[in-house]
Protein backbone atom coordinates (compact mmCIF):
# COMPACT_ATOMS: atom_id res chain seq x y z
CA UNK A 1 0.00 0.00 0.00
CA UNK A 2 2.78 2.37 -1.40
CA UNK A 3 1.26 5.63 -3.00
CA UNK A 4 3.81 8.24 -1.71
CA UNK A 5 5.58 8.33 -5.07
CA UNK A 6 6.65 6.35 -7.74
CA UNK A 7 10.20 7.23 -7.02
CA UNK A 8 9.62 4.63 -4.23
CA UNK A 9 8.59 1.43 -6.48
CA UNK A 10 10.78 -1.06 -7.45
CA UNK A 11 13.08 -1.64 -10.43
CA UNK A 12 11.19 -3.42 -13.22
CA UNK A 13 13.03 -7.02 -14.04
CA UNK A 14 13.42 -6.73 -17.39
CA UNK A 15 15.37 -3.44 -16.27
CA UNK A 16 17.54 -5.55 -13.94
CA UNK A 17 17.84 -8.26 -16.37
CA UNK A 18 19.63 -5.84 -18.73
CA UNK A 19 21.82 -4.46 -16.35
CA UNK A 20 23.31 -7.97 -15.65
CA UNK A 21 23.01 -8.68 -19.16
CA UNK A 22 25.45 -5.54 -19.33
CA UNK A 23 27.50 -6.59 -16.63
CA UNK A 24 29.37 -9.40 -18.82
CA UNK A 25 33.16 -8.28 -20.43
CA UNK A 26 33.95 -4.38 -20.60
CA UNK A 27 32.64 -1.81 -22.60
CA UNK A 28 34.36 1.77 -23.94
CA UNK A 29 32.89 4.09 -21.28
CA UNK A 30 31.69 7.80 -21.49
CA UNK A 31 28.69 6.84 -23.56
CA UNK A 32 30.37 5.00 -26.49
CA UNK A 33 29.14 1.74 -25.62
CA UNK A 34 26.85 -0.71 -28.21
CA UNK A 35 23.86 -0.49 -25.93
CA UNK A 36 24.04 3.36 -26.53
CA UNK A 37 23.87 3.25 -30.27
CA UNK A 38 20.95 0.81 -29.86
CA UNK A 39 19.19 3.15 -27.45
CA UNK A 40 19.92 6.46 -29.37
CA UNK A 41 18.47 4.64 -32.67
CA UNK A 42 15.17 3.38 -30.59
CA UNK A 43 14.62 6.65 -29.23
CA UNK A 44 14.80 8.31 -32.40
CA UNK A 45 12.42 6.08 -34.01
CA UNK A 46 9.89 6.43 -31.02
CA UNK A 47 10.05 10.32 -31.40
CA UNK A 48 9.73 10.09 -35.75
CA UNK A 49 12.78 12.03 -35.56
CA UNK A 50 16.16 10.46 -37.19
CA UNK A 51 18.65 13.70 -36.52
CA UNK A 52 17.74 13.98 -32.64
CA UNK A 53 20.83 14.30 -30.25
CA UNK A 54 19.92 11.69 -27.96
CA UNK A 55 22.00 11.64 -24.11
CA UNK A 56 21.27 9.84 -20.65
CA UNK A 57 21.91 11.11 -17.45
CA UNK A 58 20.64 10.02 -14.00
CA UNK A 59 18.27 12.11 -12.88
CA UNK A 60 15.42 14.33 -13.99
CA UNK A 61 16.85 17.36 -12.29
CA UNK A 62 19.82 17.31 -14.76
CA UNK A 63 17.87 16.28 -17.45
CA UNK A 64 15.89 19.36 -16.60
CA UNK A 65 18.95 21.26 -15.98
CA UNK A 66 21.62 20.64 -18.46
CA UNK A 67 18.73 20.82 -21.36
CA UNK A 68 17.53 24.47 -20.04
CA UNK A 69 21.12 25.48 -19.48
CA UNK A 70 21.76 24.61 -23.01
CA UNK A 71 18.83 26.47 -24.80
CA UNK A 72 19.02 29.63 -22.36
CA UNK A 73 21.64 32.04 -21.64
CA UNK A 74 23.06 33.28 -18.41
CA UNK A 75 20.87 36.81 -18.78
CA UNK A 76 18.10 35.41 -19.89
CA UNK A 77 14.76 33.95 -18.19
CA UNK A 78 13.03 30.57 -18.27
CA UNK A 79 9.14 30.61 -18.84
CA UNK A 80 7.38 28.04 -16.65
CA UNK A 81 3.87 27.72 -14.32
CA UNK A 82 3.79 28.64 -10.58
CA UNK A 83 4.31 24.59 -9.92
CA UNK A 84 6.58 23.79 -12.63
CA UNK A 85 8.57 21.30 -11.01
CA UNK A 86 11.77 23.02 -11.98
CA UNK A 87 10.86 25.93 -9.52
CA UNK A 88 9.56 23.72 -6.86
CA UNK A 89 11.35 20.75 -6.78
CA UNK A 90 14.76 21.04 -8.29
CA UNK A 91 16.49 23.50 -5.35
CA UNK A 92 17.61 26.36 -7.84
CA UNK A 93 19.49 23.64 -10.09
CA UNK A 94 18.29 25.48 -13.28
CA UNK A 95 19.72 28.83 -12.60
CA UNK A 96 22.66 27.11 -10.98
CA UNK A 97 23.05 25.38 -14.19
CA UNK A 98 22.29 28.22 -16.74
CA UNK A 99 24.92 30.30 -14.71
CA UNK A 100 21.96 32.43 -13.19
CA UNK A 101 19.52 32.63 -15.71
CA UNK A 102 16.40 33.15 -13.50
CA UNK A 103 12.74 31.52 -13.82
CA UNK A 104 9.56 33.85 -14.37
CA UNK A 105 6.16 32.19 -13.17
CA UNK A 106 3.56 32.45 -15.29
CA UNK A 107 -0.50 32.94 -13.89
CA UNK A 108 -1.83 30.60 -11.21
CA UNK A 109 -1.90 27.00 -10.79
CA UNK A 110 -0.17 24.03 -12.14
CA UNK A 111 -1.37 24.63 -15.84
CA UNK A 112 -0.33 27.52 -17.91
CA UNK A 113 -2.99 29.97 -20.60
CA UNK A 114 -1.45 31.39 -23.57
CA UNK A 115 -2.89 34.51 -22.43
CA UNK A 116 -1.27 34.02 -19.01
CA UNK A 117 2.24 33.36 -20.97
CA UNK A 118 1.77 36.17 -23.59
CA UNK A 119 1.43 38.69 -20.63
CA UNK A 120 4.80 37.41 -18.72
CA UNK A 121 6.65 37.50 -22.07
CA UNK A 122 5.56 41.04 -22.77
CA UNK A 123 6.50 41.96 -19.51
CA UNK A 124 10.18 40.81 -19.99
CA UNK A 125 12.74 42.15 -22.42
CA UNK A 126 11.64 45.79 -22.77
CA UNK A 127 14.43 47.50 -20.09
CA UNK A 128 17.46 47.30 -22.56
CA UNK A 129 20.26 45.98 -20.65
CA UNK A 130 18.72 46.28 -17.20
CA UNK A 131 16.29 43.60 -17.62
CA UNK A 132 16.71 39.85 -18.18
CA UNK A 133 16.19 39.00 -22.15
CA UNK A 134 13.62 36.35 -22.77
CA UNK A 135 14.39 32.86 -22.83
CA UNK A 136 12.52 29.29 -23.32
CA UNK A 137 9.40 28.14 -21.98
CA UNK A 138 9.23 24.80 -20.20
CA UNK A 139 6.19 23.07 -19.44
CA UNK A 140 6.01 20.37 -16.96
CA UNK A 141 4.00 16.99 -18.03
CA UNK A 142 2.46 15.62 -16.35
CA UNK A 143 1.74 18.65 -13.97
CA UNK A 144 3.09 18.51 -10.26
CA UNK A 145 -1.00 18.23 -9.33
CA UNK A 146 -1.63 15.12 -12.04
CA UNK A 147 -2.88 16.88 -14.65
CA UNK A 148 -1.81 16.24 -17.95
CA UNK A 149 -1.53 18.57 -20.69
CA UNK A 150 -3.32 18.42 -23.81
CA UNK A 151 -1.67 17.73 -27.52
CA UNK A 152 -3.86 21.23 -28.34
CA UNK A 153 -2.47 23.46 -25.29
CA UNK A 154 0.63 22.38 -25.79
CA UNK A 155 0.79 23.50 -29.06
CA UNK A 156 -0.86 26.74 -28.63
CA UNK A 157 2.06 27.67 -25.81
CA UNK A 158 4.66 26.74 -27.69
CA UNK A 159 3.19 29.06 -30.71
CA UNK A 160 2.97 31.81 -28.58
CA UNK A 161 6.84 31.34 -27.71
CA UNK A 162 7.63 30.72 -31.42
CA UNK A 163 5.91 34.20 -31.77
CA UNK A 164 8.79 35.89 -29.97
CA UNK A 165 11.80 33.30 -31.21
CA UNK A 166 11.80 31.86 -28.16
CA UNK A 167 13.02 27.74 -27.90
CA UNK A 168 10.32 25.25 -25.96
CA UNK A 169 11.56 22.58 -23.18
CA UNK A 170 8.99 19.48 -21.84
CA UNK A 171 9.64 18.41 -18.43
CA UNK A 172 8.78 15.24 -19.00
CA UNK A 173 9.38 12.64 -15.67
CA UNK A 174 6.11 11.16 -16.44
CA UNK A 175 6.18 11.99 -19.87
CA UNK A 176 4.72 8.42 -21.05
CA UNK A 177 1.87 8.87 -18.11
CA UNK A 178 0.83 11.35 -20.26
CA UNK A 179 1.04 10.17 -23.36
CA UNK A 180 -0.95 6.79 -22.52
CA UNK A 181 -3.44 9.56 -21.21
CA UNK A 182 -3.65 11.20 -24.49
CA UNK A 183 -3.53 8.27 -26.51
CA UNK A 184 -0.86 9.94 -28.83
CA UNK A 185 2.84 9.19 -30.17
CA UNK A 186 5.63 10.62 -28.74
CA UNK A 187 6.32 12.69 -31.65
CA UNK A 188 2.68 14.10 -31.37
CA UNK A 189 3.29 15.03 -27.63
CA UNK A 190 7.01 16.91 -28.64
CA UNK A 191 8.27 18.11 -31.97
CA UNK A 192 4.93 18.09 -33.59
CA UNK A 193 3.64 20.27 -31.14
CA UNK A 194 6.79 22.55 -31.18
CA UNK A 195 8.90 21.27 -28.28
CA UNK A 196 12.41 21.75 -29.24
CA UNK A 197 13.95 19.52 -25.92
CA UNK A 198 12.14 16.62 -23.98
CA UNK A 199 13.37 15.24 -20.53
CA UNK A 200 12.13 11.97 -21.45
CA UNK A 201 11.93 9.98 -17.90
CA UNK A 202 12.47 6.17 -17.00
CA UNK A 203 13.28 6.85 -13.10
CA UNK A 204 9.48 6.90 -11.99
CA UNK A 205 8.49 4.56 -14.78
CA UNK A 206 10.51 1.47 -14.02
CA UNK A 207 13.69 2.28 -13.95
CA UNK A 208 16.81 2.61 -11.22
CA UNK A 209 17.48 5.66 -12.21
CA UNK A 210 18.15 7.14 -16.25
CA UNK A 211 16.32 9.92 -17.82
CA UNK A 212 16.90 10.89 -22.03
CA UNK A 213 17.74 14.22 -23.20
CA UNK A 214 15.97 14.54 -26.75
CA UNK A 215 17.64 17.44 -28.69
CA UNK A 216 15.54 17.80 -31.81
CA UNK A 217 18.10 20.55 -32.58
CA UNK A 218 20.89 18.57 -33.32
CA UNK A 219 23.20 21.87 -33.33
CA UNK A 220 22.65 22.13 -29.41
CA UNK A 221 24.36 18.74 -29.47
CA UNK A 222 27.61 19.37 -28.50
CA UNK A 223 27.09 22.20 -26.29
CA UNK A 224 24.96 19.80 -24.17
CA UNK A 225 27.87 16.74 -24.05
CA UNK A 226 30.66 20.02 -23.02
CA UNK A 227 27.52 21.22 -20.17
CA UNK A 228 26.94 17.58 -19.25
CA UNK A 229 30.95 16.55 -18.50
CA UNK A 230 31.27 20.00 -17.08
CA UNK A 231 27.75 18.98 -14.65
CA UNK A 232 29.34 15.88 -13.26
CA UNK A 233 26.24 13.59 -15.16
CA UNK A 234 28.83 11.87 -17.66
CA UNK A 235 29.30 8.58 -16.34
CA UNK A 236 32.41 6.34 -17.25
CA UNK A 237 30.48 3.32 -16.91
CA UNK A 238 27.96 4.66 -18.97
CA UNK A 239 26.78 1.26 -20.07
CA UNK A 240 24.75 0.74 -16.92
CA UNK A 241 22.80 3.90 -17.96
CA UNK A 242 22.25 2.84 -21.35
CA UNK A 243 21.21 -0.55 -20.17
CA UNK A 244 18.58 0.29 -18.15
CA UNK A 245 17.27 2.31 -20.97
CA UNK A 246 17.57 -0.70 -23.63
CA UNK A 247 15.60 -2.69 -20.99
CA UNK A 248 12.95 -0.06 -20.56
CA UNK A 249 12.23 0.52 -24.40
CA UNK A 250 12.48 -2.96 -25.44
CA UNK A 251 9.07 -4.65 -26.13
CA UNK A 252 8.02 -1.76 -25.30
CA UNK A 253 8.18 -2.22 -21.66
CA UNK A 254 8.04 1.88 -21.28
CA UNK A 255 4.38 1.64 -22.55
CA UNK A 256 3.21 -1.15 -20.29
CA UNK A 257 4.57 0.41 -17.26
CA UNK A 258 2.79 3.48 -17.56
CA UNK A 259 -0.75 1.93 -18.65
CA UNK A 260 -0.06 -0.02 -15.27
CA UNK A 261 0.05 2.88 -13.05
CA UNK A 262 -2.01 4.77 -14.85
CA UNK A 263 -4.76 1.78 -14.65
CA UNK A 264 -4.15 1.78 -10.68
CA UNK A 265 -4.24 5.24 -10.16
CA UNK A 266 -7.70 4.88 -11.95
CA UNK A 267 -8.98 1.79 -9.42
CA UNK A 268 -7.96 3.73 -6.98
CA UNK A 269 -9.73 6.82 -7.60
CA UNK A 270 -12.78 5.07 -8.45
CA UNK A 271 -13.04 2.97 -5.32
CA UNK A 272 -12.64 6.42 -3.24
CA UNK A 273 -15.65 8.17 -4.91
CA UNK A 274 -17.29 5.95 -3.56
CA UNK A 275 -16.29 6.33 -0.14
CA UNK A 276 -18.55 9.08 2.27
CA UNK A 277 -16.48 12.33 3.43
CA UNK A 278 -13.43 12.10 0.31
CA UNK A 279 -13.15 15.14 -1.31
CA UNK A 280 -10.84 15.08 -4.64
CA UNK A 281 -9.29 18.57 -5.25
CA UNK A 282 -7.79 17.72 -8.45
CA UNK A 283 -8.94 15.57 -11.48
CA UNK A 284 -7.32 12.10 -11.57
CA UNK A 285 -5.74 11.85 -15.38
CA UNK A 286 -2.63 9.76 -15.18
CA UNK A 287 -1.04 8.30 -12.34
CA UNK A 288 -1.56 10.50 -9.66
CA UNK A 289 -3.88 12.80 -8.00
CA UNK A 290 -4.48 14.87 -4.43
CA UNK A 291 -7.62 14.49 -1.84
CA UNK A 292 -8.86 15.51 1.24
CA UNK A 293 -10.37 12.65 3.68
CA UNK A 294 -10.76 12.91 7.53
CA UNK A 295 -8.27 12.32 9.76
CA UNK A 296 -10.18 9.24 10.56
CA UNK A 297 -9.97 7.80 7.11
CA UNK A 298 -5.61 8.57 7.18
CA UNK A 299 -5.51 6.85 11.01
CA UNK A 300 -7.66 3.79 9.18
CA UNK A 301 -5.14 3.56 6.71
CA UNK A 302 -1.58 4.27 8.58
CA UNK A 303 -2.91 1.57 10.94
CA UNK A 304 -3.51 -0.98 8.32
CA UNK A 305 0.18 -0.34 6.96
CA UNK A 306 -0.63 2.70 4.02
CA UNK A 307 2.08 5.32 3.03
CA UNK A 308 1.80 8.38 1.21
CA UNK A 309 2.06 12.01 1.80
CA UNK A 310 -0.39 14.31 4.00
CA UNK A 311 0.12 17.52 2.29
CA UNK A 312 -1.78 19.45 4.87
CA UNK A 313 -2.71 19.36 8.67
CA UNK A 314 -1.36 16.24 10.91
CA UNK A 315 -2.62 12.63 11.59
CA UNK A 316 -2.62 13.02 14.82
CA UNK A 317 -5.41 15.00 16.39
CA UNK A 318 -8.54 15.60 18.27
CA UNK A 319 -11.11 16.03 15.68
CA UNK A 320 -11.80 12.52 13.64
CA UNK A 321 -13.47 14.81 10.68
CA UNK A 322 -11.01 17.38 9.96
CA UNK A 323 -10.32 17.19 6.31
CA UNK A 324 -6.55 16.37 5.85
CA UNK A 325 -5.18 16.72 2.24
CA UNK A 326 -3.09 13.91 0.78
CA UNK A 327 -1.47 12.97 -2.29
CA UNK A 328 -1.58 9.92 -3.70
CA UNK A 329 0.52 8.34 -6.67
CA UNK A 330 0.64 4.66 -8.44
CA UNK A 331 3.63 3.51 -9.66
CA UNK A 332 3.78 0.42 -12.18
CA UNK A 333 4.63 -2.02 -9.53
CA UNK A 334 1.44 -1.52 -6.98
CA UNK A 335 -0.99 -3.68 -8.94
CA UNK A 336 -5.06 -4.21 -8.02
CA UNK A 337 -3.80 -5.88 -5.14
CA UNK A 338 -2.05 -2.91 -3.50
CA UNK A 339 -5.41 -0.50 -4.89
CA UNK A 340 -7.97 -2.74 -3.24
CA UNK A 341 -6.05 -3.25 -0.03
CA UNK A 342 -5.76 0.70 0.36
CA UNK A 343 -9.37 0.83 -0.48
CA UNK A 344 -10.10 -2.29 2.46
CA UNK A 345 -8.30 0.01 5.23
CA UNK A 346 -10.48 2.85 4.11
CA UNK A 347 -13.55 1.27 4.17
CA UNK A 348 -13.13 -1.59 7.61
Amino acid sequence: MFFASDNGGPVHPQIMQALTAANEGYRVGYGADAEMDRVRDMVREIFEAPEAAVYLVPTGTAANSLALATMCKPWETIFCSTRAHIHEDECNAPEFYSGGAKLTLVGEGDKMTPEALRTSILLEENRGVHGPQRGPLSITQVTELGHVYTLDEIQALTAVAKEYGMSSHLDGARFTNAMITLGCSAAEMTWKAGIDAVSFGGTKNGCMGVEAVVLFDPSLAWEFELRRKRGAHLFSKHRYLSAQMLGYLEGDLWLETARQANDSCARLAEGMRAIDGVNFTTTPEANLFFAELPRRLHKKAFEAGAYYYIMSGELEGDDPEEMLLARFVADWSIGAEGVDALLAAFNA
